[in-house]
């Protein structure tokens, strides 16, 4: 008789929540109404998504002390739950920033459907417990946002964008896929635990594939130099979908990086670390320099994710608990400046109809103060200025590193910041500051439509932003708990 193991359904909840959102919109697809397709599938991914998002909370709360699931394959605990619940907030707002969209009004059903899958496959990709799980966590979610790339038929920038994802997107899943061979053929095991106790310290074997895993997981998290296809497809894909990519794809690209490192592979951390911390010097290069001569506003902050995947892999490289709270408690802020920034790019391609540049967002901030106020506020959060949650973020990252004694590190991370200010505040300066031409009177057709779900997904981001640097403490607490869950 075969033995089947014991399967914990609640702590599956947020990620049944998600599948479930899934095949019921897909259901509105062949039997709601066209007229009430888009609003009822809408609907559905928001609720899935605002119960994964409750779920969570309530498995952090009863996961103090971490465990395994369903044979081990599945991990509960609080930094899981935690990284769950900044992707299923990502997932709900992505929810609200599409919802007026109209380029995809034959597909609505489908479209809320991928994005619910899209967020299954990430609260179960930060659980995974083992490297097969994690693959097919990895494919899961990866499938659903190549297709909602190119969900738009009609844009050929969309078709080209998702092509592109498709082709690198599927050689980095193919590199963590042999490394995870290699370190399987290597120790005999496929459980992070079993990896770390097996050993292998001065294993080739064991060191290529763990140098695989790290470069597979740089790809998901655009790391350069991991990061040729990041501008091009953040730019392609309709800018909803690039929302939700910037923000849930990177949280649970670098929350699997920490555990995988730091549970997997202690015995190797003299190496990893220096691998990671270089990484995120090349992301900090590659980001902020490339960022500089960038005059299309959404290929500017494909550039300034590179960079910020930069600052948090520094935390990710100091290798302690601190470094995992400085992570964790980044992750928050930058969900929601991610969101709000693309939000607001969205808001404004349209109202024009064409892609958003520096030199069409003058005086945008005088035309929709909401969100030109907004805007600037998730530039300041992205360059680490005080009042934003960013410039805790940084510093706490920066004092994880110093305490590692990488004071080199610390000192590239505040050249880098200053050098993000010319890209930061140029965009600032062009949503305040008019040109002369622009002064002049022309023909309009009265104001933009009102776009009350937009508003309130930024005013949402705005208020995160903002109020993770006032309310600290508990995101702090959050983040420390969570932590915790990891081997330190």
């Amino acid at each position: 008789m075969i033995q089947r193991p014991h399967v914990d359904w609640f702590a599956l909840a947020p990620v049944n929540a998600l599948l479930l959102a899934t095949g019921l919109a897909l259901l509105c697809a062949v039997l709601v109404p066209r007229p009430w397709r888009r609003g009822v599938a809408a609907s559905v991914c928001a609720l899935g998504y605002a119960a994964a998002f409750g779920f969570a909370i309530a498995l952090y709360v009863r996961s103090a002390h971490g465990h395994g699931v369903v044979a081990d394959a599945f991990r509960r605990d609080r930094l899981a739950e935690l990284a769950t619940m900044v992707v299923a907030g990502s997932g709900l707002l992505a929810v609200a920033l599409s919802y007026r969209d109209r380029a995809r009004e034959d597909h609505a059903a489908e479209y809320y459907s991928l994005l619910a899958a899209a967020g299954a496959g990430m609260a179960f990709f930060v659980a995974a417990n083992n490297l097969m799980t994690l693959f097919l966590a990895l494919e899961w979610f990866s499938i659903s946002l190549y297709i909602l790339c190119a969900i738009d038929r009609d844009r050929i920038g969309g078709l080209e964008a998702a092509l592109k994802y498709l082709v690198i997107g599927s050689f980095g899943s193919a590199v963590l896929l042999f490394g995870s061979a290699l370190v399987y053929g290597s120790s005999g095991r496929l459980d992070f635990a079993g990896i770390a106790a097996a050993g292998g310290e001065h294993d080739a074997l064991l060191l290529f594939g763990l140098a695989m895993i790290i470069a597979g997981l740089a790809f998901k998290a655009s790391a350069a130099p991991f990061h040729m296809w990041t501008p091009d497809v953040y730019e392609g894909a309709p800018t909803s979908v690039t929302a939700f990519m910037a923000a849930a794809t990177k949280t649970a690209a670098l929350v699997v990086a920490l555990r995988v490192l730091v549970t997997a592979f202690p015995t190797n951390a003299d190496l990893w670390t220096v691998a990671v911390a270089v990484i995120a010097v090349c992301s900090l290069v590659v980001g902020n320099f490339a960022a500089l001569v960038q005059r299309n506003v959404k290929r500017m902050l494909a550039y300034s994710s590179i960079s910020q995947a930069g600052f948090m892999l520094i935390a990710v490289s100091a290798d302690s608990l601190l470094g995992a709270r400085a992570l964790l408690y980044y992750l928050v802020p930058y969900a929601a400046m991610s969101i709000g920034s693309f939000a607001v790019v969205a808001a404004r391609e349209r109202e024009l109809g064409v892609p958003v540049t520096f030199e069409n967002m003058a005086g945008f901030g005088w035309e929709r103060p909401l969100l030109g106020i907004s805007m600037w506020a998730f530039m300041l959060g992205f360059a680490g200025f005080p009042l934003t949650g960013g410039f805790v973020g940084k510093f706490y990252v920066f004092a994880a590193a110093y305490r590692h004694g990488w004071t080199w590190l610390v000192i590239v991370g505040v050249l880098a910041t200053l050098v993000s200010l010319y890209y930061y505040l140029g965009l600032v300066r062009a949503m305040f500051m008019r040109r002369t031409e622009d002064l002049q009177l022309a023909p309009i057709g009265g104001s933009p439509p009102r776009d009350i779900l937009l508003q309130t997904s930024v005013s949402a981001c705005l208020v995160v932003t903002v109020g993770s640097f006032f309310a600290v403490q508990p995101l702090i607490d959050l983040a420390k708990h969570a932590a915790v869950s990891l081997p330190f």
